[in-house]
């Protein structure tokens, strides 16, 4: 069963997120909170899977909340057109990735689900533009390179290519791997850069400059 924590501060959205969410018998919404600050106490007291926040909430926005809850839950957020950068940040502070509000219902069951893996909810052509648009910053260079000396030449190789924003499948083709073992590299590859996702880890890939080589 999929856990689910849902905060937005508009009551009928809560709702309407539940009522999609909950027509899949394998995810259940365990905690609805109405601001950020809510939905961190809330993670502390239940045990959640996946947590969809609205970015823009009072009384403790979605971006700190999900710093915070980042550690403990795969965390996804809701967004409308137009916040590029309020995602930019919440993908470096650990978020999984996004949905626009209007999702429509089976895709927003699917992202659930695809968030409880793991995955990143976010095309990886979009991940590359957000990352290159707004999260690179020259004084970060130094400490991704300090990170990425710790992986070996595959990995770096494995790395460069989801900077890139290649999927799992295109990074084995062009390496000549199994998808799988493709995934046990970047399983390898997010402890050692100290990043909880994929994301992150492509983040410390442009900052390292492993994209421009």
């Amino acid at each position: 069963m999929i856990r689910v924590l849902i905060a937005d501060d508009e009551t009928l959205m809560r709702a309407g997120i539940r009522l999609i969410l909950e027509n899949d018998p394998e995810i259940t919404v365990v905690a609805e909170a109405g601001d950020g600050r809510q939905a961190v106490e809330l993670t502390l007291k239940h045990t959640i899977d996946v947590a969809l926040l609205d970015i823009r909430m009072p009384g403790g926005d979605g971006l700190k909340a999900a710093e915070q809850i980042a550690a403990r839950a795969h965390v996804v957020m809701l967004t409308t057109f137009g916040e590029d950068s309020y995602v930019a940040q919440a993908l470096k502070v650990g978020a999984t990735g996004f949905l626009l509000k209007d999702t429509p219902p089976q895709e927003l069951i699917n992202a659930v689900r695809k968030a409880a893996r793991g995955e990143p909810i976010l095309a990886p052509q979009i991940t590359k533009r957000l990352i290159e648009k707004h999260l690179i910053a020259p004084d970060d260079g130094p400490e991704a390179r300090r990170k990425i000396d710790a992986l070996t030449e595959t990995e770096r190789g494995v790395l460069k290519l989801v900077g890139e924003g290649l999927s799992n499948t295109e990074i084995g083709e062009q390496l000549f791997m199994a998808t799988g073992t493709v995934k046990a590299h970047i399983s390898r590859i997010l402890p050692k850069l100290e990043c909880s996702n994929r994301v992150q880890a492509a983040i410390v890939a442009h900052e390292a400059g492993l994209t421009r080589s």
